[in-house]
């Protein structure tokens, strides 16, 4: 397992090499120019061109890149060109980082929590009327896309009721996060509860759960012992993916509500051209999700002993 964990980590210098690479080409080929944008058009031409070699934009593509990269592993991400003009891009990232992430975090928590649960109460009553709505009303959730998702919050719980805030963030545990949470949990939990509805099914119609009943064991034993360990094992891949949807989600959510989060700062970044913003909140944003699926991976592990068996074995 030491190994096995110490192979993965050296492929995250890889990853970050790559997904640098491809947001370091988008970002400088797509139409725009930063330092016109930051001069907003009543400079010289003498003028924006000192402050593009200032920047080092003046510079071959390859250079650029290589430049940034070799600041980026000492802890240089550059400064703003256009938003914030001259502000260190980690200063900018640093007051918004602990507000994502906790609000990452504490939506992952409940996918993981509610779409279990919600999975296991639709395979325990499968045959009757709980199992479709379950899931029928997960699945409706999921069909609605985030920018419709939030307004329709907004209306039901600002407007209608008046029991929620409007927009803004006060931390954790304020009521400002029940309706971002809304918003990134509810559309995500149908494939989590899905899966671990077709995974307890699956593994209830085994022998080994049959012979647990026949030498009457209790029920609730049963379900946690003998079925709902080994239908885990499956779900890990759906969690990867919800890791994905709610990291992409919240970009959108944290815009629609008003929460200062990483989300905005890269929105207001790639509409502006703001290059070592773009590249630092992509890379930064990008290690966690790579630690999540890593995480992901040892949990099989954890459910399934004879995972790590057969790799001793081989």
């Amino acid at each position: 397992m030491g190994g096995y964990i110490i192979r993965r980590l050296l492929w995250i210098p890889v990853i970050l090499v790559v997904v640098s690479a491809v947001t370091f080409t988008l970002t400088r080929y797509v139409p725009g120019d930063p330092v016109e944008l930051r001069t907003q058009g009543r400079a010289s031409p003498e003028a924006v061109e000192r402050v593009r070699q200032q920047l080092d934009l003046d510079k071959p593509k390859p250079v650029q890149f290589a430049k940034y990269m070799v600041g980026f592993v000492q802890g240089d991400m550059g400064e703003s060109i256009v938003r914030y003009p001259g502000v260190p891009v980690w200063d900018l990232i640093r007051e918004r980082i602990w507000i994502t992430a906790q609000l990452n975090l504490a939506a992952i928590a409940l996918v993981a929590f509610l779409g279990v649960a919600a999975g296991s109460v639709a395979a325990r009553n499968v045959g009757t009327w709980k199992d479709p709505a379950t899931i029928s009303m997960l699945l409706l959730f999921q069909s609605i896309p985030t920018v419709v998702f939030i307004p329709l919050l907004l209306y039901l719980f600002v407007i209608q009721l008046h029991w929620l805030p409007a927009a803004g963030w006060n931390g954790l545990f304020s009521v400002h996060i029940i309706i971002p949470l809304l918003a990134m949990v509810l559309p995500s939990l149908a494939g989590v509860a899905r899966l671990t509805r077709i995974s307890l099914l699956q593994t209830m119609g085994q022998d080994w759960v049959r012979t647990a009943r026949a030498k009457g064991l209790p029920e609730r034993n049963v379900f946690f012992r003998h079925i709902f360990r080994p239908a885990l094992l499956p779900l890990n891949t759906q969690l990867g993916i919800a890791l994905f949807t709610i990291f992409s989600g919240s970009v959108f959510v944290e815009l629609l509500y008003g929460i200062p989060g990483m989300g905005r700062l890269a929105l207001d970044a790639v509409f502006q051209r703001d290059y070592d913003i773009i590249m630092a909140v992509f890379l930064i944003t990008t290690i966690p999700y790579l630690i999540g699926l890593l995480a992901v991976d040892l949990l099989y592990t954890l459910i399934d002993p004879r995972i790590r068996l057969g790799q001793s074995e081989r």
